[in-house]
This record gives structure tokens, sequence and C-alpha cells, in this order.
């Protein structure tokens, strides 16, 4: 947070960070009340991209579940109603994920918790994407395939690719269609930043891998 903070404080924008948990709504109602306090009565675009991977552990499910899904449903609905509000209509985008969009993971709690997480995004965003056209604000999700973070790039993590694909042989193909093993988080947030923008103005229902062709491949 301190490093986003920095680079657009650098590019003489302004920013007001706050920390909260997706899983507290009155914590998200306070970050939300802190920065249009700070920064001005409108709210154009929201990113719920909050999101955890336990894969292990006898409470993965429901920390996975609350914090990937219930989480999103909390952002979606503490900041829906300002925006209506506001009046300027503006754009939702949900992070899901590739495992949204396909039957990817491992009969372990954290990981088949994540799968439902990350396909019940879809509902939500479906959902919340003709209740909020009314009032032009439009709502999709970005559904990527594996990406440089943290999340990933570490030694459980890799770990547990490993089993899966030990798991898999002779089966399917897990790898992406392109010849690259891992998109950059700019990769995301480009795609992101086409559907928050004037370029995506009448994009909203749309479930958009962002995956180097994975998905297809299914």
């Amino acid at each position: 947070m301190a490093a986003t903070v920095k680079l657009v404080e650098d590019a003489g924008a302004r920013i007001v960070a706050v920390e909260a948990d997706v899983r507290d709504r009155d914590s998200l109602k306070s970050a939300l009340r802190t920065g249009t306090a700070e920064l001005g009565d409108r709210l154009d675009i929201v990113v719920a991209n909050a999101g955890i991977a336990p894969m292990a552990g006898e409470d993965a499910w429901q920390d996975v579940i609350d914090v990937n899904l219930t989480g999103v449903y909390h952002t979606v609905d503490v900041v829906m109603k300002p925006m209506i509000k506001f009046g300027n209509g503006g754009s939702i985008v949900l992070t899901s994920s590739v495992a949204g969009l396909v039957g990817l993971g491992s009969p372990i709690a954290g990981s088949v918790g994540y799968a439902a997480a990350k396909h019940g995004i879809v509902g939500l965003m479906r959902v919340y994407a003709n209740v909020l056209a009314p009032y032009s604000i439009r709502v999709n999700s970005v559904h990527p395939a594996g990406v440089n973070t943290p999340m990933i790039d570490n030694d459980f993590t890799r770990s547990w690719l490993e089993g899966i694909a030990q798991e898999t042989q002779g089966g399917p193909d897990m790898g992406n269609a392109l010849p690259v093993q891992a998109l950059e988080p700019e990769d995301i947030a480009n795609a992101v930043f086409w559907l928050v923008a004037d370029t995506g103005r009448y994009v909203t229902g749309v479930a958009l891998p962002v995956d180097a062709g994975y998905v297809n491949k299914r």
C-alpha cells in the first residue's frame, strides 16, 4: 500500500489509503466515507480485488469464501448506494479467476472453496449488471490465469501446483495457450483500465478472461 501511495503522489495525484477488512461491512463503509470526504462526493470506479488462496487448514474453506466471495458482495453492496446517489454512473470490476470459469482445483477444502468463490463472483456480477444498468453503472468480472504475485510465487503454492501436475499426468494440459507461464499484474490492470474507461462504456455483464488462452484450451 505504501508503494502505491508513493506512485500516485509522485505522479502529482491525490490518494487516500485506508486499511479495511472486506469481511467487515462497517470497516468498508468507514473507508469509503473517508475517501469520498477527502476527494469529493462522487464515486466512479470500484475494483473488488481483495483475495486469498488458503489451500490447507481446517478453516480454509470458510476463510476463502468469507474473503473471496462474501467480501466481494460486501464491497458492491456498500458502494452501490453512494454511486446511485451521486448520479454519475460508473464502473465496477470484480476480480475472479480462470478458476471461476473452469473446474480447476484439487479436492482439498481451500482449493474447492477458491473455485466455488470465484464461480460465485460471476453470479454476483451478472445480477448486479442488471440491477445497476438503469443507473448507468456497469459491472464486469476479469478472470486471470496465474499472475506473478506472492499469491502464487511462494513455496507452498509451487508445491501444490506440482502436486496437481503429477496427479493429472496423462490428463488435460494445464498450461496456457500462449507461450507464457505467468501473467504480470500490469496485464490485468490494463484490462481493468479498459473496462472502467470510456473504451468500455457499453460493456457490462461480461466475464472477461485475461488468461493467455488458458480457458480456451479447456
